[in-house]
């Protein structure tokens, strides 16, 4: 009976038993405490801002063409694009810029 418990040695825990639940445990809080979305949040704002700035590259390229329709068109673009990222002050002043390079376009906004 000696004999058996020293070849046992001493009692080992299984990493697993008490890993597996803390993951768990951490997904759990994440997810239902909101950190899920949160991170869908920061992703949608992102590519709102990825959307915003491919819109003001096509401007300056159609301003650097000289083409002042084109140029009121992408002013335009940019304005929408500010509006669905919820940028107001950008909003307003594409706007202002729509309009005044619709107006040296001669199209009346």
């Amino acid at each position: 009976m000696a004999n058996e418990a020293a070849q046992q040695g001493p009692k080992q825990y299984n990493v697993g038993i008490i890993l597996v639940p803390l993951v768990i445990i951490g997904f759990g809080w994440w997810y239902f405490g909101g950190g899920q979305e949160r991170a869908v949040q920061n992703q949608m704002q992102n590519v709102e801002r990825k959307v915003v700035n491919d819109a003001i590259k096509q401007y300056d390229i159609a301003l650097g063409a000289n083409k002042a329709l084109d140029a009121c068109v992408q002013a335009g673009l940019v304005a929408q694009a500010m509006l669905q990222a919820k940028d107001q002050p950008g909003y307003e002043q594409w706007k202002k810029t729509e309009a005044h390079d619709c107006k040296i376009a001669g199209v009346p906004k």
